[in-house]
This record gives structure tokens, C-alpha cells and sequence, in this order.
């Protein structure tokens, strides 16, 4: 058994990946799947999408690399999270689409809610704000809105997971039903200093106590795959949540730590260490891992759009063929020509937490070009990168050293560099950038032995490019400060 398999089940694709005992990557194969959106500020996925996109992949890549279930020690599930489903216990068929976590149609229900004074309860047990990115309210939607639902939850004929859960269910055929503290930490219905299902926020969002998954260990042996995908009997045994398992992938193992990732959001996480500190600049505190009775906690900022800018360029206004051309378009002008893009589709995250702001682009002259249009997308990543990274330092009270960056659009040098140029200190790229797929790896390798300690898999980081700041501070300040006015005018646009 000389390989990990990871599952990286994340917002447009499902990804299977095979590591090696030195941490390589000897397989990958991906499938996107369907985006559905009802209606303005809705997002869904049909979560048998998800599975049989998510089950073909690695059936596909161990037939890719030759090898057989017998040739993986185990198997990590990393996921999009606060993204929700809801299925029928007895059949196994949702009975909704998934809502996912970029999804803003719980908005008024946050907004009741702070008009109750509920906020400081949530904030203080979930270290969470009451924002619609979360899984409770969206849960709370289903029970109420699909007929019959709230009924069936609380006859007990419902269960209720985020996309490992679900994941774990389908692959056992119903017979683990399970989470981790990474993923419950997000729902707000986690109490994170007791590490349990808080009954008094499940009151507030009135969800039944049955639905909820067990909450276990992100490292440990869960069970087997059952389902028939030539995996029988291979160990289930690691389970986090995208951005927790990129930390872990990075080697931020230490508090103070910090790393980002260029996903479909941006993600950015400090690891705190076994304290739970709670934010004063509007960031998230939230569960970075359990591992052998240990509980290690993040502050973390989000960014709701992020990667997912270039796949609009792409889908929504065709200005690219494929997201690697981006890159190109972007180098093709000297500068921004003034231009800026703030991609709010979904709102804004850390942090400014703002649920009624729209994408807007602003300075658009004559003269402006699908080139500038590129360019102000790439470094709106970058902008709203800074502005967390702003935050997590405020917080800290320290200047960082370093930050470490990964996923698929760490792999922009153009726009790495644009980071830290922003940010004032070095960007550092590693050798292996599917971090997230890497962070479950080797959660699922230390609960079957493949990896003997922390110390064994943090010598396998390798650093594949760091970006120094060039750009000088001045023309920084200029930037930072138009970004800063640019977002102004997407602020509660739903509401205007």
C-alpha cells in the first residue's frame, strides 16, 4: 500500500489526487460540474453531481496510474464547506439541491436575527458572524422551504451534512454519518470551546438535534468504502475542510503561521495554537484541526470571490477562452489604465461582511480594454488578499514574515507578484500547490501509520519560488487607496 488517495471535492470540480510517500503527486484527474442559479444571489449544486463527479474521479485516476484499491493505504476527504445537503436517510436521495456557501438567500434571516441581539451569542460559542456564508441558516431554509421537511427532520427521517459528510455517507452506503471539527466549526451550530452541538444555537436556527452528523477527529480511521468503485475496503480516515487541510498541507503547524489560498475564494489562515482567540477586526475564529485529543484553533479571513473572477471572464463575459489566458491578457497593458473590478457577486467577506454588495467596475473610459478589464480581475484577488492580510496582522499585533501561498491561482506569477508587492512582505510558493488535496493526505497517512509523525511530512515542504516586494510604496499607497474607493461604490448596492 504505497499510495494516499485524497478526494478534493471543491465548488466547480471534484478532484482526485494520489501522493506518494515523499508527498508527490503521482495521479490527478478532475470534472467540473454544474453551477445553478435560480435566481440573483442564489447558488446550487445537484449533490448526486457532486457524487458521481467525486466517485468517477478516482475510480479514473487509480485506472490512470495502474494501481488497485489494494495499493492505497487510505483515503482524505477534503471539502467546500458550509456548503449544505440534506438527504433522506432511508434512501439516500437529497431532497434539494445543496445551497452553496456562496449563496446569500439567508441574508434577512442574519439580519432578523442581529435585530434580535442574537449576534454576540454566535460570535462568542461559534467565533462566527451571523453572515448567510454559513451552513445553519441555510439548513434552517431547507427544513422550512422544501414540503414537509421540518416534519421529516424531526421524525428523525433526515440527515443533515456539509459535502465531506455527504461524501462519507455515499461512500458506505449510509453507514457512517459523520463530520469533523473543522467543518462543524462552520455551521453555527458548533459550540467551539466545548467542541459540541450547542442546543441554544440550535434553538436560535430551530434545527432538530437529529439531523446533525457525530462530530469526530480530523485524523483518525472512520471506516471502509463499501460502495462498489473498486475502493472496497479501503480505510476511510481523514477528513478537513479545504482551507484547514491547505494549512495543514503548507506546514503552519506552528502558531503564527500563515498562508493563503487562491481558490474560487481566497482563504487566509493564521494557525492560533490551542487558543481560540477572538478577532477584533472582524475575522473568523474557527477549528484548524483535532488530532490525538488535541484541538488546534485558526483566525481566519474569507474572500467570497476569489479564482472564480477568471472563470467569469471566461463563462460570463467570454473575454477568455480558458482561465491560463488570463495571464497573458493581463501583462499585454502596462498598468490598470485606472480600471478596478470588485468582484461581489456574492457579497463581501473579511473584512468588510457585507451581504448586500454587488460586483462593480469602475473607471471605465473609451480607452478601457478587455486587457484592462483582465488586469483589474487578477489584482482584485490580490487587493482583497491585502485587505485581510491587513486585518490578520491588526489582530496579531505583529508583523508577518512570510506568507505562504497555494491553489490554482498561486501558480500566477504576475499576480503572486502583484501580492507582494501589495502586502510588503515576501509571497512563498511551494513545490506542490494542490496544498488542500496534500492537507488530507497526510491527515489520512498519520491515522493509518503511512506517516509516522508531523515532523517526518513537514521535511518533504519545498519551496518552489518567492516573490519579494518590488513596487515602490508610494505607487503602493495610490493603488490600495483607488481599491479602497472602488469598494465603496459596491457596498449595499442590493439595498439601493
Amino acid at each position: 500500500m504505497s499510495y494516499i488517495l485524497a478526494l478534493d471535492q471543491g465548488t466547480t470540480s471534484s478532484r482526485a489526487i494520489l501522493f506518494d510517500r515523499d508527498g508527490a503527486i503521482k495521479g490527478v484527474a478532475q470534472r467540473e460540474f454544474r453551477q445553478i442559479f435560480p435566481q440573483p444571489g442564489w447558488v446550487e449544486h445537484d449533490p448526486l453531481e457532486i457524487w458521481t463527479s467525486q466517485a468517477g474521479v478516482a475510480v479514473e485516476v487509480l485506472a490512470g496510474a495502474g494501481l488497485r484499491a489494494r495499493d492505497v493505504a487510505a483515503i482524505g476527504i477534503t471539502n467546500q464547506r458550509e456548503t449544505t445537503v440534506v438527504w433522506d436517510r432511508k434512501t439516500g436521495q437529497p431532497i434539494a439541491n445543496a445551497i452553496v456557501w456562496q449563496d446569500r438567500r439567508t441574508a434577512d434571516t442574519c439580519d432578523r436575527l442581529r435585530t434580535e441581539g442574537a449576534e454576540p451569542l454566535f460570535r462568542e460559542r461559534t467565533g462566527l458572524v451571523l453572515d448567510a456564508y454559513f451552513s445553519g441558516t441555510k439548513l434552517a431554509w431547507i427544513l422550512d422551504n422544501v414540503p414537509g421537511a421540518r416534519a421529516r427532520a424531526e421524525a428523525g427521517e433526515l440527515a443533515f451534512g456539509t459535502i465531506d459528510s455527504w461524501l462519507l455517507w455515499k461512500l458506505t452506503d449510509g453507514r457512517l454519518h459523520i463530520t469533523d471539527g473543522t467543518n462543524a466549526s462552520r455551521t453555527l451550530l458548533f459550540n467551539i470551546h466545548t467542541l459540541q452541538w450547542d442546543d441554544e444555537l440550535l434553538r436560535a436556527l430551530r434545527v432538530p438535534r437529529g439531523v446533525l452528523p457525530a462530530v469526530r477527529n480530523s485524523s483518525e480511521v472512520y471506516g471502509e468504502v463499501t460502495t462498489a468503485l473498486g475502493l472496497e475496503s479501503v480505510k476511510l480516515a481523514g477528513i478537513a475542510g479545504d482551507q484547514q487541510a491547505a494549512l495543514f498541507g503548507q506546514m503552519c503547524t506552528s502558531p503564527g503561521m500563515t498562508k493563503n489560498t487562491y481558490g474560487t475564494g481566497c482563504f487566509m489562515l493564521q494557525n492560533t495554537g490551542t487558543k481560540a482567540p477572538a478577532s477584533q477586526h472582524k475575522l473568523l475564529t474557527t477549528v484548524a484541526w483535532m488530532r490525538n485529543g488535541v484541538t488546534e484553533y485558526a483566525l481566519e479571513g474569507s474572500v467570497f470571490i476569489g479564482g472564480a473572477v477568471v472563470q467569469w471572464l471566461r463563462d460570463g463575459l467570454g473575454i477568455i477562452r480558458a482561465s491560463g489566458e488570463v495571464e497573458a491578457l493581463a501583462r499585454s497593458v502596462p498598468d490598470n489604465g485606472d480600471v478596478y473590478l470588485v468582484p461581489a457577486f456574492a457579497g463581501l467577506g473579511a473584512p468588510h461582511w457585507d451581504q448586500y454588495a454587488r460586483g462593480a467596475i469602475v473607471g471605465l473610459t473609451r480607452g478601457a480594454t478587455a486587457a484592462h478589464i483582465a488586469r483589474a480581475a487578477l489584482e482584485s484577488i490580490a487587493f482583497q488578499s491585502a485587505d485581510l492580510l491587513d486585518a490578520m496582522q491588526a489582530d496579531a499585533g505583529v508583523r508577518l514574515p512570510e506568507l505562504r501561498v497555494d491553489g490554482g491561482a498561486a501558480r500566477n506569477d504576475f499576480m503572486m507578484q502583484f501580492q507582494s508587492d501589495l502586502i510588503g512582505v515576501p509571497v512563498v510558493r511551494p513545490q506542490i500547490t494542490e496544498t488542500t488535496a496534500l492537507g488530507a493526505a497526510y491527515m489520512a497517512g498519520l491515522a493509518v501509520g503511512f506517516w509516522k509523525s508531523g515532523e517526518e511530512i513537514a521535511n518533504q515542504w519545498r519551496t518552489d519560488r518567492r516573490f519579494e516586494p518590488a513596487m515602490p510604496a508610494a505607487r503602493v499607497r495610490e493603488l490600495r487607496g483607488r481599491w479602497t474607493e472602488a469598494l465603496e461604490r459596491a457596498k449595499g448596492w442590493q439595498k439601493t
